[in-house]
């Protein structure tokens, strides 16, 4: 594990109720990995089944962990981004309460401060969402 779910906010600007990953399991250039285990006090539940901005916002929240931890250059607080923009997006199936979230963020490219990505999140083996996405932030 890169960054474990105490150390979590030290990445991300979010705070509570809006953090929708837990650990960052994973870095490397070509891929970064975190998960989330969905709670039944999550605000983005709706009867038990967790909403479709919640998967978008835990790539969101994925991509922006990884990318500060590859670009902290001795930073001690999180950096805030902006989404650019957010395409391609496929939503196949819907996770439930207690259901545990694995994200995969693929960079594809960086032009300055802005970057894309391709984020898939699974359950399981079961792809639940995947979309791409810009980012733009000063040293995320």
């Amino acid at each position: 594990m890169v960054i474990p779910k105490k150390e979590i906010l030290n990445y991300i600007p979010q705070r509570a109720p809006l953090v929708m990953i837990d650990n960052l399991l994973g870095i490397s250039s070509e891929r970064f990995e975190t998960d989330f285990h969905i709670t039944p006090d999550n605000l983005f539940l709706d009867n038990g089944i967790l909403m479709e901005i919640a998967l978008v916002e835990n790539i969101l929240q994925s991509c922006t962990a990884g990318l500060a931890v590859t670009n902290r250059a001795g930073r001690q607080e999180p950096v805030n981004g902006f989404v650019g923009a957010i395409s391609k997006l496929k939503v196949y199936s819907l996770p439930k309460v207690h259901d545990t979230l694995h994200t995969w963020i693929t960079p594809l490219a960086k032009l300055g401060d802005w970057y894309q990505a391709k984020g898939e999140t699974f359950v399981n083996d079961r792809k639940l969402l995947e979309c791409e996405v810009k980012i733009v932030g000063p040293g995320i």
